[in-house]
């Protein structure tokens, strides 16, 4: 069974335009991602809301995992606020195993973003849940939490991002993506296939 680290943001100072916050938002993604990676039979665990990310590396790689997954949304450098959109899907350039997975994701993100031309994958070693990870890692930045249109589409996507994201750990460790179903009064699991 593939064994995942999830780190949603913990900048609960990063803010929306409309309110709430990265940390927020990102936390939504993770909690909506469970059912899909329960149903796949992917173990994960998560990291601690409260602790620095300095901590989420810490655990992360104090447990055996074979992906470290984090979840941000992107605000632009000062001169540029709200004025850059898309997805940035960061890798380390010395992980064959990231760059495969960051490569998937961000074929998968294509599908449900308003621009695709806009999802991109970019190495990097400045960032910590990249550089300092033994897990091969990728960080995702959903889109730009500071442009009004990005962040409407985060607020109003937050399962079909999970989804998204679910389904490319799955096709990454090459096992069927399973879609839990809740109805009213009962659950059912469809199985999908990836191809």
């Amino acid at each position: 069974m593939p064994r995942i680290y999830l780190s949603p943001s913990v900048q609960e100072y990063n803010k929306y335009i409309t309110g709430e916050s990265e940390e927020y938002y990102m936390n939504l993604v993770a909690d909506a991602m469970e059912p899909y990676l329960i149903a796949s039979g992917i173990e994960f665990v998560r990291n601690d809301r409260n602790l620095p990310v300095s901590q989420a590396i810490v655990q992360s790689n104090e447990g055996d995992y074979d992906l470290h997954v984090a979840l941000h949304s992107n605000a632009a450098p000062e001169g540029l606020k709200g004025k850059l959109s898309g997805a940035d899907i960061y890798y380390s350039p010395v992980s064959y195993l990231g760059k495969i997975f960051a490569d998937i994701l961000e074929q998968n993100y294509k599908s449900i973003y308003y621009n695709a031309d806009e999802v991109s994958t970019i190495p990097t070693t400045s960032l910590g849940e990249i550089r300092r990870t033994k897990a091969p890692a990728v960080l995702i930045e959903t889109a730009y939490h500071d442009n009004i249109e990005d962040e409407q589409w985060i607020r109003e996507n937050i399962d079909n991002i999970a989804r998204v994201i679910a389904m490319s750990i799955a096709e990454f460790f090459n096992i069927p993506f399973v879609e839990p179903i809740i109805g009213d009064d009962s659950y059912e699991i469809k199985v999908s296939i990836i191809e």
